[in-house]
């Protein structure tokens, strides 16, 4: 299985080569789409080669979210911590887009490593946008210093008009998936691959891991959530974070591990789905190979035909001979 990458490795690329042709002064103006929920837009002059200004259109949120100006709770406050003096939010932003950073590249560190790290944390910007309210609960996870007045079932953005679910403790946050597809193949595909997900948990090399279960119905904990909110066709997975899942370097795998899950799932139906087309069709050459192999070919045969045939010229002697045998 493959784990996702948290950052744009389109948008590094294009930071990196900004950053190395400063000189250069090219305008740019890119636009492009990740995970398919995602849509970014990175533009630059030729006036000021150090400023580039960077759109972000996130997934709309669903009505059981709770979102201020199209963001997740959290995200502004994220943002200047990640980015510091090198971005500015525009407010408002870009039309079209939930946000909107100036970056200033004259104000990265001169460090090499350090500099390289900030431009992969701009990278990460759907990471540090998205999962600023997630974070937000494993860190109070961390500490044990969750609010005893916090809701009990707390929903989250993941998907255009679809959430995933919190439900916040002092000891545990429990985090539930509605795994949804359009395709009736991957509905198939997901229901199974879930559900040998959930069994691999139990293997003697995973016992670290955070509890997974997958059920068809909706799980206890989402009592108090909107039944809107719970249509699900692939089930529902459930995945318990403790203390030790979110330990220091811990925490920035969990939340994009969790932030990502649906298109970690997504990705890897799609590949399934793939590799039996592949041998399928791999199947069917053979059996097109057998059956022509097996054909007869006509002309050879009749070219044997003739070469077995043979002619003997008869005597009129031998011909009343042969005439009256038949007689």
């Amino acid at each position: 299985m493959i784990l996702l990458q948290s950052h744009s490795k389109y948008l590094l690329q294009i930071l990196t080569t900004r950053l190395q042709n400063l000189d250069k002064g090219v305008e740019l103006d890119c636009h492009w789409i990740e995970f398919g929920d995602v849509r970014y837009h990175i533009q630059a002059s030729m006036k000021n080669s150090n400023l580039l200004f960077l759109s972000v259109s996130l997934p709309t949120p669903p009505p059981e979210t709770v979102s201020f100006g199209g963001l997740p709770p959290g995200a502004i406050e994220a943002i200047k911590a990640a980015y510091g003096v090198v971005a500015q939010i525009l407010d408002p932003p870009r039309d079209g887009f939930s946000l909107t950073l100036k970056l200033n590249l004259s104000k990265l560190p001169p460090d090499e490593e350090h500099k390289h790290g900030i431009l992969v944390k701009i990278a990460s910007v759907r990471e540090v946008v998205l999962g600023a309210p997630l974070r937000v609960f494993l860190k109070q996870l961390a500490s044990r210093t969750v609010a005893s007045d916090i809701d009990k079932v707390v929903a989250l953005v993941h998907r255009p008009m679809e959430s995933f679910f919190l439900i916040p403790q002092v000891e545990k946050v429990t985090v539930v998936f509605p795994m949804r597809f359009n395709d009736s193949t991957d509905i198939l595909l997901a229901t199974s691959f879930l559900q040998e997900f959930v069994d691999a948990r139990r293997t003697a090399g995973l016992n670290n891991a955070p509890p997974c279960l997958w059920s068809p119905s909706p799980p206890d904990e989402l009592k108090g959530a909107p039944p809107e909110a719970l249509s699900a066709n692939a089930g529902f997975v459930s995945f318990v974070i403790f203390p030790r899942h979110v330990e220091g370097r811990k925490l920035d795998k969990t939340v994009w591990s969790l932030s990502t899950f649906h298109a970690y799932v997504s990705y890897h139906v799609k590949c399934s789905e793939g590799f039996m087309h592949t041998r399928m069709r791999r199947r069917v050459e053979s059996l097109i190979q057998t059956l022509d192999r097996a054909k007869p070919d006509l002309e050879k045969a009749k070219k044997a035909a003739q070469n077995n045939r043979s002619f003997k010229r008869l005597s009129l002697k031998d011909g009343r001979s042969s005439l009256k045998s038949f007689s």
